[in-house]
């Protein structure tokens, strides 16, 4: 066996101790409260293998992957594990994205969380118009959209599934019935979130009778979620989008004292996962070819990322030594193909049902000729505020998004031994998401926790002359993402070479093209790629760089250019495989507790 740590390795991994950093939960630029580093040497898998933000998920994924299970299979187990360890990023009340690889095709499955149909654009002003400072809107069922991801994760099931639906619930049955030790990172979040204890539910769960957060090493067990995975193992989607549990988050979200939201029951009836055809596109690096593949909208990822890379193709940047870290050089030119991939994400990327793609197609933002036209304002200095482009001589009534937060998430990247590859990106958005915990009134403690993904919306519908934003509200509408599940493939061949994507609100960006970029440029693998300093664009248009990772000549010459600094820890949460030889080589963030695992 191939396996590339014993289980008992994975526990010490999980509790070891990682550094407390001093940066609050409440700075708006961090996507989750950092919780410190630790080294991840990268693993070595032969036929399957899982990557997961958390050692006892990758472990669940690994025993479905052991049983024969697909690699749907095992993203199943893996989620209502995570939902259970991990419950400040993703889960069963939340939403995801998930690229499919079957040997043959590639499939997008949407299962991203949509209005009320009871809202209006109007959702987050206040009486006098003006957009309610975030937290506000965050905080309680106003910002709740209708969870996708039982939903998706059921479609994909039912064309990639081998095992019994049943049978994948039962790594995270039990979990919640036996308990699990509280890591220290889940300690780090609870101890810094200033509104998680406000919920009457969630303060009894995470919290001691005194008001402290649960400790390090304390076994936790949550039975009110054991019985709503056991509903949906028997039931299938239905046992959570109907029924006692869907009553119980209508409840929970309409019932806020302070902030009530407006999800009903036929809301939760309707939703319909979408399938979307992959957006692909061609990369060449060190004189091969590759074809990368995201989601399209409504998320803005692939988009972006293909834009960044495209207009990198289109500067000196892949003729600039690397030496270990990116230099001032490559990070000034990188930076200044990020701001034109975001202005043209600010205009023109919402959710294709209600918003149509510039000149009927989104490639139109990926063409070479337009790219290459973008591209020309890259220049020797730093420009802050480029206007979007104009693909295809196509015109917009719509206006920018103003910049705004994003949070939040996790990533899963898996290969089964049929040769299935998947990418998953799940989300609740920001770190334990409304803070609102359903729990059913059963007798049971715990539960799950809520979304608030529709601050992923523009708060403001319009700017100042009356112009509407694309990613406004609207009822029934998915918010904009930019969550980046990838694969990428050869170009010639069509193997499949890598899955990957990342944890971080906007930044998911940022974080996976930069080890995108790393894999096929600078020739690391995996984990290297991961491991390397992270950095990218603030919603105050500063260059933000982790802190500690960058030498001040670096610092001093991005100043030099234009650039507006700020150094602060930026918490990824990277997971990605490649192809080898020998099977899989896998890579986790280190500065998370996701692990790899493998035969």
């Amino acid at each position: 066996m191939k396996r590339c740590s014993a289980w008992f390795g994975i526990v010490l991994l999980a509790a070891c101790a990682l550094a407390r950093a001093e940066q609050a939960v409440s700075d708006p630029l961090l996507p989750e409260a950092d919780s410190g580093s630790r080294f991840k040497p990268g693993w070595q898998t032969g036929q399957f293998t899982v990557a997961s933000a958390n050692p006892l998920a990758s472990q669940a994924g690994y025993q479905i992957l052991k049983s024969g299970g697909s690699a749907v299979d095992a993203a199943i187990a893996v989620q209502m594990v995570l939902g259970l360890v991990e419950p400040q990023s993703s889960g069963i009340g939340g939403g995801a994205f998930l690229l499919h690889f079957d040997g043959k095709k590639t499939q997008a499955f949407d299962g991203r969380e949509t209005a009320p149909s009871a809202v209006d654009e109007k959702l987050f002003l206040d009486e006098q118009g003006r957009p309610l400072p975030f937290q506000t809107a965050l905080v309680g069922g106003r910002a709740v959209g209708v969870p996708g991801l039982v939903s998706m994760l059921a479609m994909a099931h039912r064309q990639h599934g081998k095992l019994p639906w049943a049978s994948l619930f039962a790594p995270g049955i039990q979990l919640a019935e036996q308990g699990f030790a509280v890591s220290e990172r889940l300690n780090v979040l609870i101890t810094k979130d200033a509104h998680l204890a406000k919920d009457r539910v969630a303060a009894a769960y995470f919290y001691l009778p005194n008001g402290k957060p649960l400790p390090v090493g304390h076994r936790l067990k949550n039975p009110e979620y054991a019985a709503v995975l056991r509903q949906i193992a028997t039931q299938g989607e239905a046992g959570f989008m109907q029924g006692d549990t869907a009553r119980a988050m209508v409840a929970t979200v309409q019932g806020h004292a302070s902030n009530p939201g407006s999800l009903s029951g036929s809301d939760l009836g309707r939703y319909t996962a979408q399938q979307r055809p992959p957006l692909c596109t061609d990369h060449t690096a060190a004189r091969k070819v590759y074809q990368i593949c995201g989601m399209p909208p409504p998320s803005s990822g692939a988009i972006a990322i293909a834009q960044i890379l495209g207009l990198l193709a289109h500067t000196s940047a892949s003729a600039l030594p690397f030496d270990g870290t990116p230099s001032a050089e490559w990070l000034h030119l990188y930076t200044e193909a990020s701001r034109l991939a975001f202005a043209d994400r600010a205009l023109f990327v919402a959710d294709p049902d209600f918003v149509a793609a510039p000149g009927g197609d989104w490639m139109r933002l990926l063409d070479p000729p337009y790219l290459a036209e973008r591209a020309q304002q890259i220049g020797p200095r730093a420009n802050p505020s480029p206007p979007a482009g104009t693909p295809g001589a196509v015109k917009t009534s719509f206006a920018p998004m103003p910049d705004q937060p994003e949070y939040g998430t996790s990533h899963i990247s898996i290969a089964d031994a049929s040769g299935n590859v998947l990418a998953m990106t799940t989300s609740i958005e920001a770190a334990f998401g409304a803070r609102l915990m359903v729990n059913r009134g059963q007798g049971l403690a715990g539960g799950f926790l809520l979304n608030n993904q529709l601050t992923d919306f523009s708060f403001s519908p319009a700017d100042a002359k009356g112009a509407p934003i694309a990613n406004r509200v609207q009822p029934d509408k998915r918010p904009r993402s930019s969550m980046s599940p990838t694969l990428v493939f050869d170009k010639a061949t069509g193997q499949v070479l890598m899955s990957l994507g990342s944890s971080g609100g906007a930044f998911i960006i940022h974080f996976t093209a930069k080890t995108l970029y790393a894999i096929t440029h600078w020739g690391l693998n995996a984990q290297q790629a991961i491991d390397l300093p992270n950095f990218g664009l603030s919603e105050r248009r500063a260059v933000l760089l982790e802190t500690g990772r960058f030498d001040a000549r670096t610092v001093q010459s991005l100043q030099a250019l234009g650039h507006t600094l700020t150094q602060q820890p930026l918490t990824s949460g990277l997971q990605a495989i490649q192809k080898t030889p020998q099977g899989w080589f896998g890579g986790a963030d280190p500065r998370r507790e996701g692990v790899v695992l493998g035969d």
